[in-house]
């Protein structure tokens, strides 16, 4: 046999291996986070103090303190903990020097704050360029901006009988924010079982407390046992109106015959209270609140709440969350700029701009090359839909400043906007989108742009969509439609074809390809895993969608030992698996999240893609040997 066709076929595979990984990488980088935002590594105190001085911001946005983060000695670079006390104890022996922990939950990863007269003075600069220090910053304040909040409203309201799901909340009919987003047709999917958000806020009203009285469309809401980062009610309760407001929002009592309705409402809230009674609450606390959230259970995180300048200490804590599984979405805020605040801003945020009833940009939000998403902030001053009432965000609150006293409030802000999103990201992460970055993707590629392009600075990717994010996982035409998916596909196909020679190559033509398409969904069919997971019955767990299972070089492997001797299948066999190969392939570049049941991050997930796509090409090939269908054959 000459060898010439040996080496041929070796040079045909190699190139399409280079192809084949090209276009893998160039699917892979298409689709990763364009907008990474401000980095911890990338804030020193001399960048603050500049952007500081570029926007006019005064000492009103600092307490004058100096925030130390020392080196935590699990990393192998600091001292020890006895020479970390040791260290501390020195500097606060200085007369005219004090040093404290930075508050609850600060002592894992050793915040301390730092008061002196003159603290950046020269006789200090030693002492913390000492190698213990990780680094230090000014302690910068956040905060809210003032409620513009409207009149109570009567709540002897018919209720609206022409949701997607029945709901019998009165005042529901009012809530034209959850029909901006399809709340409503995402709840005949999920509800946000199963997930817990937490609410970085001004605390939550959900229980009766001294000083406080739990809100009554909150009563059938799920709960964490809440914590306090700051002075004030304990516990993670509201003395505000603010974190009570914005927790409605995500997950108020639904289908409870009283009130309004919230996103997530079968989700639970984790309510940590950073913002004082005047709405105002040092980094550190903000700090460890997205600590602790993450190392007790939450999935999401909730920020309302923010600043102009960025905290080094604050931008780490929220990539700790991320590392930890935990999707952190934050307002944009409301001072008109086209400068996107902190820690919206950040690295591993999601930031949230604000749309009116009309689905434009609200006359108060924020804008930028930052902006994510834009949801729901509305706008208290316009009545655009007619009703005869604001068009504000209405939840159920305690009155401003008067814990023991509620009301129904609209209230209007980027505030408001990111629990809409928040509780989106919920939605998702109940559909088994478990990834941050996963879920976020997610959320980006199924929000609806007003003005019908890919993104812009003032929607981001375009306004949050929840009925369009849970069909996501389930719904496999964005991405099986994308040319470059179905370039993916043509590739995987084309390798296919060379593994036939030719009378085989175009007898079996049309049974190859009709296999390919049906397998991979190449032609807008259903791809058979789902097709399959209809047949078991559907819903979640292993023989539901998005089970391990189905997604897996199972179903052509058992199609290929039953139908192996029937010639005639042959080339339908070859496309069986290639078909299935292109879209395991194609889903663990662009969309890991087609697998739900697999514990671990995406990593894990297009690991699982990736091998069995391998076994499903390599399966096709082994096929279309048999029988002397193969070059190979001689």
């Amino acid at each position: 046999m000459s060898k010439l066709p040996t080496l041929h076929r070796r040079a045909r595979a190699v190139v399409a291996g280079m192809s084949l990984a090209a276009l893998g990488g160039v699917l892979f980088v298409s689709h990763d986070r364009s907008d990474a935002g401000l980095a911890a590594e990338d804030i020193t105190p001399e960048s603050v103090t500049a952007l500081a001085a570029e926007l006019g911001v005064g000492s009103e946005a600092t307490t004058g303190r100096l925030v130390l983060d020392l080196v935590d000695p699990q990393e192998g670079e600091g001292a020890s903990e006895d020479e970390i006390a040791a260290w501390v104890a020195a500097l606060d022996a200085r007369p005219d020097v004090r040093v404290q922990s930075a508050g609850f939950y600060s002592e894992g990863e050793h915040l301390f704050v730092l008061e002196a007269e003159g603290a950046t003075r020269p006789d200090l600069a030693e002492a913390l360029a000492d190698g213990i220090v990780e680094g230090f910053e000014p302690e910068i304040m956040y905060g809210l901006d003032d409620i513009d909040a409207a009149p109570a409203v009567d709540d002897e309201l018919e209720a609206n009988k022409g949701t997607r799901l029945p709901v019998d909340d009165p005042m529901f009919k009012l809530q034209w924010h959850m029909e901006q987003i399809h709340a409503p047709e995402a709840w005949t999917t999920t509800r946000g079982e199963g997930t817990v958000v937490a609410v970085i806020d001004t605390g939550v009203a959900y229980k009766d407390a001294d000083g406080v009285r739990g809100l009554p469309d909150l009563n059938n809401t799920g709960f964490v046992e809440g914590e306090s980062f700051i002075d004030g009610l304990p516990k993670g309760l509201d003395d505000h109106a603010h974190g009570s407001h914005v927790a409605g929002t995500i997950a108020q009592s639904t289908n409870n015959g009283i009130g309004v309705t919230g996103v997530a409402f079968g989700a639970k809230i984790m309510p940590l209270k950073v913002l004082s009674k005047d709405g105002r609450g040092a980094v550190p606390g903000i700090a460890n609140a997205i600590r602790y959230a993450a190392d007790h259970g939450a999935h999401v995180i909730n920020m309302s709440l923010g600043g102009p300048l960025p905290s080094r200490v604050l931008a780490k804590a929220i990539e700790y969350a991320h590392k930890k599984g935990v999707v952190t979405v934050c307002a944009a805020g409301n001072e008109r700029r086209s400068r996107v605040g902190y820690p919206a801003a950040n690295k591993f945020s999601i930031a949230v701009s604000a749309t009116d009833y009309g689905r434009e940009l609200t006359h108060y939000s924020n804008w930028g090359s930052d902006i994510d998403v834009a949801a729901p902030g509305g706008d208290t001053r316009a009545d655009k839909n007619g009703d005869g009432q604001p068009d504000g965000v209405l939840q159920n609150t305690i009155r401003i400043g008067r814990p023991m006293e509620n009301d129904y409030l609209w209230f209007q802000g980027t505030s408001m906007a990111s629990p809409h999103a928040a509780g989106v990201a919920a939605l998702i992460v109940s559909s088994g989108v478990t990834n941050p970055d996963e879920v976020e993707r997610v959320m980006k590629a199924t929000a609806v742009h007003p003005k019908k392009v890919k993104w812009d600075d003032r929607f981001g990717a375009g306004i949050v969509d929840a009925q369009a994010a849970v069909s996501a996982q389930r719904d496999y035409a964005p991405e099986r439609a994308g040319f470059t998916g179905l370039l993916f596909i043509a590739a995987i196909g084309g390798l296919g074809l060379a593994q036939l020679r030719g009378r085989a190559r175009w007898l079996g033509a049309a049974g190859f390809a009709g296999a390919v398409a049906w397998t991979s969904g190449a032609l807008g069919t259903t791809p058979m895993a789902y097709q399959a997971a209809s047949l078991a019955g559907g819903g979640d767990g292993w023989l539901g969608f998005g089970s391990p299972l189905w997604f897996s070089a199972a179903l052509p492997l058992a199609a290929s030992v039953a139908l192996l001797k029937v010639r005639a299948l042959r080339p339908a066999l070859v496309g069986l698996g290639l078909g299935t190969a292109a879209m395991l392939l194609h889903g663990a570049f662009v969309l890991p999240t087609l697998v739900t049941a697999l514990p671990g991050g995406a990593w894990v997930d297009r690991a699982w893609l990736l091998g069995n796509g391998v076994l499903a090409w390599a399966l096709a090939r082994r096929v279309g040997r048999v029988g002397g269908t193969s070059p190979d054959a001689s």
